[in-house]
């Protein structure tokens, strides 16, 4: 088993800035990366690193590209979601996802609101 948790989420004015930070409770194979639900809306992609090799590949949403970027700290076990030029529209439930030897693990997730 593998425990995920998330810290970082906030308030947040359009166009500002927030680092989220997801440390997991063992080291992660493969992919770690982040999810968002907005309220009436189904999960979608924010954006995942997968390593194999040792090679990352980064996968982004198009919705973020260019905004957020994700980075992993394998020493520690950690992901981040470094975000800028924030928009209402990115205001969600923002989830840490993580996929070792086949098994997915979730975050409780992080709330991010973005308003003046």
């Amino acid at each position: 088993q593998v425990q995920l948790v998330e810290s970082g989420g906030g308030l947040v004015q359009p166009g500002g800035s927030l680092r989220l930070a997801c440390a997991a409770s063992r080291s992660i194979l493969n992919t770690m990366g982040w999810y968002r639900q907005a309220p009436g809306k189904q999960r979608e992609l924010v954006g995942t690193k997968t390593t194999s090799g040792s090679t990352d590949y980064a996968n982004y949403a198009d919705s973020v590209k260019g905004r957020f970027t994700i980075s992993r700290d394998y020493r520690k076990n950690t992901v981040y979601l470094e975000m800028n030029s924030l928009k209402p529209e990115d205001t969600a439930v923002y989830y840490c996802y993580a996929e070792t030897y086949g098994s997915e693990y979730w975050g409780p997730g992080t709330q991010v609101t973005v308003s003046s």
